[in-house]
């Protein structure tokens, strides 16, 4: 757990966003130049979220996203932030992983949450039962079975999957997820760079009822933070700013363009202040402003690894943020 002060270790969420006037082929080359810029730079780990029938986001096929990343970078952990398991089978989860781990060793990760990542409409496009979360943790038990080669189905195993033992991330932002990872012994990632309300407490339940596993001794937890770095604090509240307005148009004017008035009265809405309230977790500023909150958030959170999102408006400055931020946080860069 890093100690006040300390530097955690840092690792990139991408939304694969698509922005206004952009297509979904231009925005999955600029995650992979975010990834690949990741990779030179040290961040740990870069991790893409499943959603479905959103314009804005173009990391859908979560799987089919990772193994490009994964065949176009070298080093860096790539991996799901995360799969939603009630939308699949956990045995075509662990075949589909289990791939991906036999084509590039050592560097999968898969992060599992029991949210649609959708409207219900979308659910039901899926053929998802809408109890399908109900059982979530017979279905994490299931694909851990499938993953380690020791099935909990009689006569299933997953090929490619059996023994590649992808390691599991359980995602929440509530007391469920941190109780379930820290009963099954698994890592904990809360989503905290959009869901900050039950951080503190979800963490130290995760921590006190924690229980060792085959795959974690000791409990792990990485926190979502979301992050704007410019070479001067001015731009980068401007980027910041320029960011929450799109939130606020995208969840807000249900398909319509604002103008950039409309956003910003959006934004001053009571809904709009609740938009603004999910970044309450947000690092803002030149490089060593940022680093020293992140520094800060990861004491305050308990936590051993930040997971960031970058908050900047166009794919330029995404990795301008990146770069100053790591530079300022002195990673291990290739």
């Amino acid at each position: 757990m890093s100690a006040p002060g300390s530097a955690p270790t840092l690792s990139v969420l991408d939304l694969a966003h698509i922005p206004e006037g952009g297509t979904a082929r231009e925005s999955l080359q600029a995650s992979l130049e975010l990834a690949q810029a990741a990779d030179r730079l040290g961040y740990r780990r870069v991790w893409y979220a499943e959603h479905h029938n959103m314009a804005t986001i173009a990391s859908s096929a979560t799987a089919v996203l990772i193994a490009h990343i994964a065949a176009h970078t070298e080093r860096i952990r790539v991996g799901a932030g995360g799969v939603m398991l009630p939308n699949h089978a956990p045995l075509t989860v662990a075949e589909q992983f289990g791939t991906l781990e036999t084509l590039h060793p050592g560097r999968i990760d898969l992060g599992l949450g029991r949210a649609p990542g959708s409207d219900q409409n979308t659910v039901r496009a899926l053929r998802r039962d809408p109890s399908a979360a109900d059982a979530f943790p017979d279905d994490v038990l299931e694909l851990r079975g499938y993953l380690s080669g020791r099935s909990v189905v009689p006569g299933v195993e997953a090929t490619p999957g059996k023994g590649t033992d992808v390691p599991l991330y359980i995602l929440g932002s509530s007391l469920f997820g941190a109780k379930l990872a820290a009963a099954l012994g698994l890592p904990y990632a809360f989503a905290s760079h959009f869901a900050p309300a039950a951080l503190e407490e979800a963490v130290a339940v995760y921590r006190a009822e924690f229980s060792p596993s085959e795959q974690l001794a000791e409990p792990y937890v990485i926190a979502g933070v979301n992050a704007t770095a410019a070479d001067t604090s001015e731009e980068a509240r401007r980027q910041a700013h320029l960011a929450r307005r799109r939130m606020a148009a995208q969840l807000l004017a249900r398909g319509r363009t604002l103008s950039p008035e409309e956003a910003d009265a959006a934004l001053e809405s009571p809904a709009g202040r609740h938009v603004q309230q999910m970044a309450t977790y947000s690092a803002v500023g030149d490089p060593k402003e940022v680093v020293a909150y992140l520094n800060d958030f990861a004491a305050h959170a308990r936590a051993d690894e930040l997971i960031i999102a970058f908050q900047a408006g166009d794919p330029a400055s995404r990795l301008r943020s990146a770069e100053l931020i790591a530079e300022a946080a002195a990673l291990p860069a290739a």
